[in-house]
């Protein structure tokens, strides 16, 4: 409950922590608020109970589990976007989790961090979904990219040329995207404005059909669109 926190609290993010131990909320909430990245107003031990937590709760910010007794991360984010389609919901994975992200990217979550990273990705992953940006994780990322290319035969795997039309500069803000990099840490990467990194952005959301950043990473992987 929020009733009775000062006037300082009041104005911090409020998160909710879903994650079926106990120990490790608790060194999640310990960092979110010794940081000051936010407020942890509750706390959930699976995505039942967090959906529960909804009817009363209007978080900023979700950091979800994927696998939970009861109820999981994936439905439980589906359920949460039906419930509050604007939610930002932060992903915690683990390498040996057998998860399909895209089945979570397209459920709504915004952004990926391993369970074994360190404070400071935590909190860069927490701050970039708060603002509204997405968030992979660089050793996750390159997990992935390794299954992918275990599982796609030789002929996948050449570059399609340039089927969908993309500028020098899109493709070097592509392959920063997918490298993990923010688009503010892009557009100091490369000396451009943020809108400027935005714009192009924008413009490779509409070339290859996809919705948001994690789409368009992932489909880039997948695609063999940036060889990283």
């Amino acid at each position: 409950m929020l009733e009775g926190l000062p006037s300082g609290e009041m104005d911090m993010k409020k998160i909710i922590i879903v994650d079926d131990h106990s120990l490790f909320r608790e060194g999640i909430k310990l960092l979110i608020e010794n940081e000051g990245l936010g407020i942890v107003i509750a706390e959930a031990e699976n995505g039942q109970a967090f959906l529960d937590l909804l009817e009363k709760h209007d978080p900023d910010l979700v950091i979800m589990d994927i696998e939970m007794p009861v109820m999981g991360g994936l439905e439980a984010t589906r359920k949460a976007r039906e419930i509050s389609p604007d939610i930002k919901i932060l992903t915690l994975t683990m390498l040996s989790d057998r998860a399909n992200y895209f089945d979570m990217v397209n459920a709504g979550s915004m952004g990926f961090v391993l369970k074994t990273s360190g404070k400071r990705e935590f909190e860069k992953a927490i701050k970039a979904v708060l603002n509204g940006d997405t968030y992979f994780s660089n050793e996750l990322l390159r997990q992935i990219i390794v299954n992918i290319k275990t599982e796609q035969s030789d002929a996948s795997q050449q570059f399609p040329g340039n089927e969908f039309e993309l500028s020098e500069k899109e493709y070097e803000v592509l392959r920063l995207f997918c490298e993990g990099l923010t688009a503010s840490e892009i557009a100091d990467r490369i000396f451009r404005s943020v809108k400027t990194v935005e714009a192009h952005r924008s413009s490779l959301l509409k070339k290859t059909n996809t919705k948001n950043t994690i789409n368009l990473v992932l489909f880039a992987i997948k695609s063999n669109l940036v060889d990283i």
